[in-house]
């Protein structure tokens, strides 16, 4: 049996919150350890219940859920969040992702997704699904339409490209350290060097911006 991993879900509605509770039950490894109805509630118990992923819905009363993703981001940074909402819209999808997000999901998910979803960030850190994938590209797209500038080049080195690229290919730092003859230790270097020169909050951000500005093959 794989490891259990704790879940909490923060959603303004008790019957949605109830609903992927019970699709999910089916997972013996999942485990709800925490439910709120705003950011507020989540963030005062969330150091109590400790989970490792977050479900977190946008819209909710007194704090939102970008203002509670920004806050585990900065506080707990290892405590994953997936985004679940109902907002399509590529500005949310971009915004969070680039600001704490570790994966983006519609509410319209199928449960068989999301149960991949909080497998995949707990093991690794991020999930790009095919709705992420398809801003990604339309926003490639756009830039390649766009009349170039030398001006805003993003500049990195050999090095980094090929640590961004492997990170790119879901390999852990230990595995890219053996790829690249370097140590695990140096390419978690590398890796907190481009998160703050690229103003991102994790691997999600720091994936989400590479393959935004074509920084990956």
């Amino acid at each position: 049996m794989s490891a259990e991993i704790k879940v909490a879900i923060a959603d303004d509605h008790k019957i949605f919150r109830k609903g992927v509770i019970l699709s999910l039950r089916h997972f013996p490894n999942i485990k709800f350890v925490l439910e709120a109805e705003n950011g507020e509630e989540l963030l005062n118990n969330i150091e109590a219940a400790a989970p490792d992923v977050v479900l977190m819905d946008l819209r909710m009363p007194i704090k939102d859920g970008i203002e509670a993703t920004k806050h585990i981001s900065k506080y707990y940074p290892n405590i994953a969040v997936l985004i679940l909402t109902m907002h399509e819209d590529e500005k949310f999808v971009t915004h969070l992702m680039e600001n704490g997000a570790n994966g983006y999901l519609l509410k319209s998910t199928d449960p068989a997704e999301i149960k991949k979803a909080i497998t995949e960030v707990a093991a690794k850190g991020y999930y790009l699904n095919n709705f992420v994938n398809r801003i990604l590209l339309k926003r490639a797209h756009n830039k390649a339409k766009a009349i170039p500038s030398l001006n805003n080049s993003i500049e990195v080195t050999d090095k980094e490209k090929d640590v961004l690229r492997f990170i790119c290919m879901e390999f852990t730092s230990q595995e890219i350290g053996d790829k690249m003859d370097i140590s695990a230790r140096t390419v978690e270097s590398i890796k907190e060097r481009l998160m703050e020169r690229f103003g991102v909050k994790n691997t999600a951000g720091l994936v989400f911006f590479a393959v935004k500005n074509d920084l990956v093959d």
